[in-house]
């Protein structure tokens, strides 16, 4: 099948050659010309045979907001729009409902797999009508892992963008679970190889993962990370996924906890500490250190 798809970066090129190798034609537009098979969204909508499908990995927000309203008043009923880029799933129901107006299709994705996605194939997530979501399944087995699993019609708009929504928030206190036991490793004088102990643990134990192995990775880099400023940003999707617990009243203190861990380590000299200091110098006489 043909496919126009919208932004070039990371994932999106290596997106591109992996759905190419599969037989697919695949007609890319990218604002950095050096990118770009095509050089507007005009001219991506018109290299197309109907009816179209147009795939969107550009930032969250605003820009998906803008390419969308641009490509709802080039395409025409009948074709189909994907939003797999890491748009926040309540945007998906605004953006089915406009481009329905206009009977257009629309399909929301989320896609996991990095830079290793290329070689590897992406796990998918997807929302949307059933008729919708088969003019892309070309597109979805292209992209796909190997084998049975891998990808799945989450259910209506906006599953495929919450689905993926709750892996991030899981992976954000996978990441910090891993984080915490390599710092006790490396703080107690009786363990002398911590990258090894973390390498023990890729085969056989219950906590091996493939996050585990890009541990290991990143010791064999710089064991002690020593290279590294202890400072970690947050996607906006482990933000997301907190206030969706809220909003349904599901208790996710692991999730929570590994967020705020991250607002942390942004803060050089922590005010909290400050207080805490204080207080345990005022009830109990214990030393602080000043500045």
């Amino acid at each position: 099948m043909e496919l126009g798809l919208v932004g070039l970066g990371k994932m999106g090129g290596n997106m591109r050659e992996r759905i190419r190798r599969a037989g697919h034609t695949v007609i890319g537009y990218d604002r950095n010309p050096d990118l770009a098979d095509v050089h507007s969204l005009k001219e991506l909508v018109d290299a197309l045979q109907g009816p179209r499908v147009v795939w969107v990995m550009v930032p969250a927000g605003a820009p998906t907001q803008a390419t969308i309203d641009e490509l709802a008043e080039l395409l025409e009923p009948g074709d189909v729009v994907v939003d797999g880029g890491n748009s926040r799933w309540t945007d998906d129901e605004k953006h089915a409902e406009e481009l329905a107006a206009k009977g257009i299709g629309f399909v929301d994705c989320g896609v996991s797999g990095g830079v290793w996605g290329l070689e590897n194939g992406y796990a998918l997530m997807y929302g949307g009508d059933a008729e919708n979501v088969a003019k892309v399944q070309p597109v979805f087995d292209a992209l796909k892992p190997k084998g049975d699993a891998g990808a799945v019609h989450a259910g209506k708009v906006g599953a495929g963008h919450f689905a993926k929504m709750v892996h991030n928030g899981i992976e954000y206190a996978m990441m910090q679970a891993y984080a915490e036991g390599w710092e006790l490793l490396e703080k107690v004088d009786s363990v002398t190889d911590v990258r090894e102990v973390f390498r023990s643990w890729q085969e056989g134990t219950v906590i091996r993962s493939w996050l585990l192995d890009l541990a290991v990775n990143a010791l064999d880099e710089d064991e002690h990370l020593d290279k590294l400023r202890g400072f970690a940003q947050d996607s906006g999707e482990g933000r997301w996924t907190v206030e969706a617990a809220i909003d349904h009243a599901v208790p996710l203190p692991a999730i929570t906890a590994s967020l705020f861990a991250r607002f942390a380590s942004r803060q050089d000299d922590s005010p909290q500490m400050k207080m805490i200091a204080a207080l345990r110098n005022q009830f109990g006489g214990h030393a602080v250190e000043t500045k």
